[in-house]
């Protein structure tokens, strides 16, 4: 039996907590080691879910590149090649921008093996000249998984092959959202009064992810609710420039920036609410997080949210950079606690329903088996 396992390599730039990453480990966690085996790959072997997976026998080679057009990426390139020829690597699944490049390339050259890109996002952050290399080498790819209809959509507009393209959404382990008891000490740590209602945003701080117009809602809501605070957890570029304006908007009392957090479940059981207000969004795994803990989600209508986010059934979608709408979304759920309940609710039913880690991890073992059965045919 175990010789008969589909050698498979998962290829990712490294193992910091985000989406993407997450939904890596997820399925390394659980995917059937009866039937694969499975070899981890990165660009940089660093990051907070590497605790996760020390319990996985399974290799985790590194290939650390420069620019892609560095002569040092060329023969990290090579050196990928022979890996997937010597360990008969039958799938290669590379998930992002650099990985995409990199492995789809390296193993084109390596022979034989199949290829999966993974696309997770609209695109709204590469540059043209990334956009136009992307499209070229994803051409070479066998298909192209993404987590969305939305990006599905955009992608065919953009002149990729349509029969290549399949949708396996985002899954998460349920467990890990049950309502957590509150003990005081991560209110305590935050300096949030005890008594305080707490507004949530957990994501990086880039422009793509809207926090900016989060902080003028938060401006008009802090004035109707006096307990209301906010809470932004996540790090990135523009975290002192966002610090900068909720200070010069009074907000400095009311508002707190915990930085990258691991304690994503805990945060959820002390919130009220939790709102992603995205300029640009694949399919967001904050979004499923708080809607499987419980909270009520406010979410921007772009991307693949409205495939997540039934409005006013298990959230409310608002416009992107609409910060009167998404302060007057908030302010619904602040006055009317019924609606927020039922919100919430309605909310965890649906991801369990439809975005268990479970069925995601099964619908890949499927895709693999299947491309396998078919000569790389979707």
């Amino acid at each position: 039996m175990q010789n008969n396992r589909i050698k498979l390599v998962e290829m990712v730039t490294n193992f910091h907590i985000g989406g993407t990453e997450r939904q890596v480990a997820n399925l390394a966690l659980r995917i059937d080691s009866s039937r694969f085996d499975l070899h981890l790959a990165c660009l940089r072997n660093s990051g907070e879910l590497l605790r996760e997976l020390e319990s996985l026998d399974v290799p985790r080679p590194e290939f650390q590149i420069g620019p892609l057009y560095a002569l040092r990426t060329s023969w990290q390139g090579i050196q990928f090649a022979r890996y997937v020829r010597k360990n008969l690597i039958q799938i290669v699944h590379s998930y992002g921008f650099y990985p995409n490049i990199f492995a789809i390339v390296a193993t084109r050259l390596a022979g034989k093996s199949l290829v999966i890109a993974s696309i997770r996002d609209m695109g709204d952050g590469l540059t043209p000249v990334q956009a136009r290399v992307q499209k070229f080498v994803c051409q070479w790819a066998d298909c192209v998984l993404v987590n969305a209809e939305a990006i599905r959509e955009r992608l065919i507009a953009r002149g990729y092959n349509p029969a290549k393209i399949v949708v396996i959404r985002n899954g998460i382990t349920l467990s890990r959202f049950e309502k957590k008891e509150r003990s005081g000490l991560l209110r305590q740590e935050l300096n949030l009064p005890s008594s305080a209602r707490m507004v949530l945003v957990f994501c990086r701080l880039n422009q793509l992810k809207g926090v900016q117009y989060f902080l003028d809602a938060a401006a008009l809501v802090a004035d109707r609710f006096p307990d209301v605070h906010f809470v932004i957890a996540g790090d990135g570029a523009n975290r002192n420039e966002l610090e900068q304006h909720a200070a010069g908007m009074g907000l400095a009392q009311r508002m707190v920036f915990a930085g990258f957090r691991c304690d994503v479940p805990e945060l959820l059981s002390e919130a009220s609410i939790s709102v992603l207000p995205s300029l640009s969004e694949g399919l967001s795994n904050s979004l499923l997080e708080s809607m499987a803990a419980g909270v009520p989600v406010i979410a921007a209508r772009v991307g693949g949210n409205p495939e997540v986010v039934e409005h006013e059934v298990t959230g409310i979608l608002v416009p992107p950079r609409d910060s009167t709408a998404l302060a007057d979304a908030m302010g619904r759920l602040l006055e009317d606690h019924d609606l927020a309940v039922r919100f919430g609710q309605a909310g965890k039913r649906r991801v369990s329903e439809v975005f268990s880690v479970e069925r995601s991890v099964g619908e890949t073992e499927n895709l693999y088996r299947n491309l396998l059965a078919t000569g790389g045919r979707v």
